[in-house]
C-alpha cells in the first residue's frame, strides 16, 4: 500500500462532503463500492489526496473514481489537471457521469470489474510472451 500525502486542510472539507454526497454518489456507494462488494477491495468516501478531494479511493490498487455532474462540464480543464497530477503520483482516475451511475448502475460496475481486473496486471514486458 502507497501513502500519499495530502493537504491537511483538506479533512474537514472531506468531512463535509461524505456528509451530503450526491445521489449518484450514494447509489455507487451503496450498490458497489461500500463493504468490499466490488472485488473485495476496500473504497474510501471523499478522500483527500494531494490537493485534492476525490470521490472514492482505494489505496490497494491506486485506484480514485469520480462521479462527474453537470458542474464537471464548465471544469474540464481543473479535472484534467488533476487526473494528470493524480496519475504523476501513480493513481489511476476512472470517471463516470451522474447520468451513468443513476441510469446503469450493472455497466458502471461491470465496467469497474474489467478495469480493476486490469490494474492488478502487471504491466507486460515488451520483451515477454511467445517466439
Amino acid at each position: 500500500m502507497v501513502f500519499i500525502p495530502y493537504n491537511k486542510t483538506l479533512t474537514q472539507k472531506a468531512r463535509e462532503n461524505r456528509k451530503s454526497p450526491t445521489p449518484a454518489e450514494k447509489k455507487i456507494w451503496t450498490d458497489i463500492l461500500q463493504g468490499k462488494k466490488l472485488n473485495e477491495l476496500k473504497f474510501s468516501r471523499q478522500k483527500p489526496l494531494d490537493e485534492y478531494i476525490v470521490d472514492f479511493y482505494c489505496s490497494k490498487v491506486l485506484l480514485a473514481i469520480e462521479i462527474d455532474g453537470d458542474s464537471h462540464a464548465e471544469q474540464k480543464h481543473y479535472d484534467q489537471k488533476r487526473t494528470e497530477r493524480l496519475k504523476a503520483l501513480g493513481v489511476t482516475v476512472i470517471r463516470y457521469t451522474n447520468e451513468e451511475v443513476m441510469n446503469n448502475i450493472s455497466g458502471v460496475y461491470e465496467d469497474l470489474k474489467i478495469k480493476i481486473v486490469n490494474l492488478k496486471q502487471p504491466p507486460r514486458s515488451p520483451l515477454s510472451g511467445g517466439g
